[in-house]
């Protein structure tokens, strides 16, 4: 363990014990990992966390999953069986050096392992927890499980998504986890800054509808302003237009006008500026009430010149608009690689001995993102960790392995 860098983020002296799986969780975990944190990932012995059987894709030459290496890096993995009584005392005497307990069990599940919250503030009250569900501690849905697709579903964002005469649809990545892992990590910033001031830990209690439903933003805003459900309208804006997808001679690109000062530069530009003397044209209100008819209009002089053409000539004019990248183009965009969007870390079991992970995008300029840990192999670090913390010698450890308690 001596020869691992120190943390040096801006969370550098805080240790998380952390208890999360899948996504939402472990989301929430390496953010405070990539800021300093000191990270015990606590792993069932023998499978550790689900996503470490979310494969393929491996990374290459490994069996490692491609999905857990995403969101575990700056972790140290120990396996510990939190189910046997051993098991729940060594927890509980690696929680008295711990500031932060994260976890994504059903609501109340941990009790019985003596581990909820009741339970761990009693005997640590300085520590801050942090409980991430489907549905959070109370309420009617509160001991449901909660799985992404089905948040975004009842939280609304697919009745949003999708083609007007097509299906709902879901995002094309997780959000649902992501978001409430995201707010989980806010809610812990904020419990830390109250601990400062008073010395007090509490409770977090992050439902992944509840943050679902918080994202809304303008859309729920719109709902709630008219009493009407939103329509879907694909790739369209619901407040301004035209802002949205078009055909172009070989392609297609996005156009966001935002404003009627940009509207009447794109029309100037391109030969419309007749539009701009009818009332259906003038404003962004009229454009919106006219949604079909300012696409029905646009959409032949969009389709007249490939996307080239179109890029390099709104661009020129500070006018929105960008190419539709499928995710081989994102990574070699020279914006996403100027921004160090991808970090190589070294992994043993990758090919050529190194992983390449998507990179934390906060900026911090005294206390920079620290890529310290590379994901870890199942149990990795559990003698090493159970020795530095908690004194335990090799033959103890090897009796709770035979045990299965680690």
């Amino acid at each position: 363990m001596s020869d691992l860098p120190t943390p040096t983020g801006p969370l550098a002296g805080l240790r998380v014990f952390d208890l999360t799986r899948v996504l939402a969780g472990p989301t929430c975990v390496q953010m405070l990992a990539d800021l300093g944190a000191e990270v015990i990932k606590i792993e069932k012995p023998g499978s550790g966390d689900d996503t470490r059987g979310f494969a393929p894709p491996y990374l290459p030459g490994s069996r490692e999953s491609a999905y857990f290496a995403g969101v575990n890096r700056n972790k140290f993995s120990v396996t510990l069986d939190i189910a046997q009584p051993e098991g729940q005392a060594i927890a509980h005497r690696l929680l008295a050096m711990c500031d932060i307990l994260a976890e994504n069990f059903k609501a109340g599940g941990l009790a019985r392992y003596g581990l909820g919250y009741e339970q761990v503030h009693a005997a640590h009250p300085g520590l801050i927890y942090c409980s991430i569900t489907g549905f959070g501690q109370t309420g009617p849905y509160a001991a449901r499980p909660g799985y992404d697709s089905l948040v975004q579903a009842m939280g609304g964002v697919m009745s949003l998504t999708g083609e007007p005469d097509g299906m709902p649809q879901k995002v094309g990545v997780p959000v649902a986890d992501l978001f409430a892992g995201l707010y989980g990590c806010i809610g812990i910033l904020a419990a830390l800054r109250h601990r400062e001031r008073t010395g007090e830990g509490q409770h977090i209690d992050i439902g992944m509808l509840d943050t679902h439903v918080a994202w809304l933003a303008n859309q729920g805003m719109n709902y709630l302003a008219t009493g009407e459900d939103p329509p879907r309208l694909g790739n369209q804006h619901p407040n301004i237009v035209p802002y949205q997808v078009f055909a172009t001679a070989d392609g297609h690109v996005v156009l966001s006008v935002g404003n009627d000062a940009t509207f009447r530069r794109f029309c100037e530009a391109f030969g419309l500026s007749a539009l701009l003397d009818d009332a259906r044209f003038a404003t962004n209100a009229a454009r919106v009430q006219n949604r079909q008819l300012v696409t029905d209009t646009l959409a032949p002089v969009l389709r007249g010149q490939p996307s080239a053409w179109w890029l390099e000539r709104l661009e020129a004019l500070s006018i929105g608009c960008g190419p539709i990248n499928r995710l081989s183009e994102v990574f070699a965009d020279p914006q996403v690689q100027a921004r160090g969007m991808v970090v190589e870390m070294p992994h043993a079991a990758a090919e050529g001995g190194q992983v390449r992970v998507i990179a934390n995008p906060v900026r911090l300029s005294a206390t920079p993102v620290d890529y310290r840990i590379p994901p870890p192999l199942l149990g990795e670090h559990t003698e090493a960790m159970l020795s530095r913390l908690l004194g335990m010698e090799a033959a103890e450890v090897s009796a709770l392995r035979e045990k299965g308690v680690v």
